[in-house]
């Protein structure tokens, strides 16, 4: 798809979306699918949130440093212990004969910040850590990969370490592809160790150092294949045989022999992706103007106008590019949204990155009102009595990509063209007040159903809003069958009371590293975020003006 046509973005999605890069397309959906299990569909054990008119509560630190010690028992239970690899997921039970029997670069960093937390928090001793990180870093050093990149493979075997070329249960092929955001976070979980541990950092370095991010880096340089000035990162790429005729093109961005590089492109700002875009640019292999070819909005023109609404902003310049500074309006606040409105793509890159310190005046306004809007989302506009709402598991069974519509770029409006965006409820009930002047409002003030909230939602939102963060947890806790020997589990549906009771390694590992930073000194941000790394980004991101506002 062309980044230069109008009718859709680039980014969302011809290639496999979050949770089909973390579980695996339809074969992992059906390996995947959750049972609600004793319980789950319970009613609240007490008053909901919103009836009781609870008011917030001051964050108990030993209380979320026991979520934190019951979350790491759930990561320790995914972590086969002779090749130190997490599994992608696995039931309440935490037994290992129930570990899902794959993993991903991003599980794998996952687990390796986690640690480094866990060592924070002293739930492990310092010789534990270093011996967890070092067994590991071993085996990933080890690992089949694409040598030229240094780039890992989407799927592995957590016992063997060996790249899957079939989905376990099914058979079905496994076609190694190497993600662009998936190797981010392995890579920001390497710089982590790199710097936080003396023993273990000499093989975290050894790994990154030998990962190369303009592998991904579309530049323009080949006029066949032209995207938004100032280039953009491709999806990943196929480096043999592969099943995606008309989504890829052979070729490469540094040297050697071609590889099957995705059509598609990462195009929008508040995405998890910048995580990727951010190692480019410290380690000199990405120009900074990467960043400013992403969209904060779309154009706020007719042509424009599948979009979940009309943007306000004005066009600013930076690095020599023109970047419209676009931002929704929503509860008489103005955000700069995502694709899918949620918090996973809003916060995660900064739990690594303290991106409201050194971009004040873009992230450092977005941040709060993300999850401020997410916060009147689910008590006041829907009415759930709880709040957080990311991609996680689908207490229903399977995944789903939850958010909050009027925060996500893609539209509910336009029913199977496979760009909708993400919603809060089971009902996936679309909020549209249309486009003006462009395309008339549908469903302007819409009656929300059975809302899902998602933990590790809330605890990336305690960064900014500690306490009215810990309240929501705490309610969640309290109201439904939702805690076990690993932590929270993944998604509760409020209305319904039914719980996803599993356990994801990604999200219990955003758990971990939120909590690492609010009562572990940002341990994960003083990992990553060191002085040449500050040298290097904080200038670029820190010029910028978003056109979020507190007041439309």
């Amino acid at each position: 798809m062309s980044d230069l046509t109008p009718s859709r973005p680039t980014g969302h999605r011809p290639t496999p979306t979050r949770r089909a890069l973390l579980v695996g397309g339809a074969a992992s959906v059906a390996a995947f699918a959750l049972t609600p299990g004793q319980g789950a569909a319970a009613a609240p054990r007490s008053a909901p949130a919103y009836l009781r008119g609870a008011t917030d509560l001051s964050l108990d630190a030993t209380r979320v440093r026991t979520w934190a010690a019951d979350t790491w028992r759930s990561l320790v239970a995914m972590t086969d212990p002779k090749t130190g690899l997490p599994a992608d997921n696995i039931p309440e039970s935490l037994a290992a004969g129930d570990r899902s029997g794959y993993t991903s670069p991003t599980n794998i960093g996952g687990y390796l910040w986690s640690t480094i937390v866990a060592r924070e928090l002293g739930i492990i001793t310092r010789g534990e850590a270093t011996a967890r990180l070092i067994r590991t870093l071993k085996t990933v050093h080890g690992m089949e990969h694409h040598e030229p990149s240094g780039m890992y493979y989407n799927w592995y075997d957590e016992a063997t370490g060996k790249a899957l070329t079939e989905w376990p249960g099914s058979g079905d092929k496994v076609y190694p592809f190497a993600s662009s955001v998936d190797n981010g976070w392995l890579g920001a979980a390497l710089l982590v160790v790199a710097n936080s541990d003396r023993a273990a950092g000499p093989w975290a370095r050894r790994i990154f150092d030998r990962m190369r991010w303009d592998a991904f880096y579309n530049d323009n340089s080949d006029p066949a294949h032209q995207v938004r000035a100032g280039g953009l990162l491709h999806g990943g790429f196929f480096p043999f045989e592969h099943n995606r005729p008309g989504g890829v093109y052979q070729g490469t961005h540094i040297g050697g022999d071609p590889v099957w590089l995705t059509t598609h492109h990462y195009d929008t700002t508040v995405s998890e992706t910048r995580i990727t875009t951010y190692l480019g640019i410290i380690t000199g292999q990405i120009n900074p103007t990467a960043y400013y070819a992403t969209w904060r909005t779309f154009p706020d023109t007719c042509d424009w106008s599948w979009q979940e609404m009309k943007p306000v902003g004005e066009t600013r310049k930076y690095y020599g590019l023109d970047v419209y500074e676009g931002a929704y309006t929503y509860r008489g606040k103005r955000v700069v949204p995502g694709w899918g409105g949620s918090m996973f793509e809003e916060l995660m890159p900064d739990v690594f990155v303290d991106e409201a310190t050194w971009a004040p005046n873009s992230w450092g306004r977005n941040h709060p009102l993300h999850v401020r809007a997410q916060r009147e989302h689910g008590l006041i506009d829907a009415g759930y009595g709880y709040w957080g709402f990311s991609p996680s598991s689908n207490p229903a069974g399977g995944y789903r990509e939850y958010g909050v519509d009027p925060l996500g770029l893609g539209p509910g409006n336009e029913p199977g063209n496979g760009a909708n965006g993400y919603f809060s409820d089971q009902e996936m009930t679309n909020y549209d007040v249309g486009f003006d002047g462009c395309r008339p409002a549908t469903n302007p003030s819409p009656t929300y159903g059975d809302g899902v909230v998602t933990p590790h939602a809330a605890f990336l939102a305690m960064m900014h809003e500690p306490d009215e963060a810990y309240t929501n947890l705490l309610n969640i806790q309290t109201d439904f069958d939702s805690y076990g020997r690993g932590g929270f589990f993944d998604a509760v549906a409020v209305r319904s009371g039914m719980v996803a009771r599993r356990y994801l390694s990604l999200d219990q590992a955003m758990v971990m590293g939120a909590i690492g930073n609010v009562i572990g000194n940002d341990v994960v941000r003083r990992g990553f975020s060191t002085s040449a790394v500050e040298k290097a980004l904080r200038p670029v991101i820190g010029i910028e003006e978003f056109g979020a506002s507190p007041v439309a």
